[in-house]
């Protein structure tokens, strides 16, 4: 049920990397995650009340696929980095993460 739940949320969440955007390492996703600022900008991506990056653009277009065990682009590393973001979210932002949910739930 969550996992419908999430995936209709990434559907329509403004958080979208272009596919030619550069992937991330795991470093650079923690350091990403941990700064409280970034994460805000993304949120306010997801939320659409604000503008998206590559990076938040990218996710949009393959967390909902990822979900779906489809994403026949996404190497196993964005796989597991988008699983690993929507889990942090979920921990770390529930308020946000309960906005998203009531917005696109």
């Amino acid at each position: 049920m969550q996992k419908l739940i999430i995936l209709a949320l990434v559907c329509t969440m403004g958080w979208s990397v272009v596919v030619a955007a550069p992937q991330m390492t795991d470093a650079q996703l923690d350091q990403t995650l941990t700064d409280r600022a970034t994460m805000q900008r993304h949120l306010r991506c997801a939320l659409q009340e604000g503008p998206c990056d590559p990076v938040g653009k990218r996710l949009r277009i393959l967390a909902p696929l990822v979900l779906r065990g489809t994403c026949r682009q996404c190497t196993p590393q964005e796989t597991r980095q988008i699983r690993y973001t929507l889990a942090f979210v979920q921990r770390n932002y529930p308020w946000e993460w309960a906005k998203l949910i009531r917005q696109y739930g």
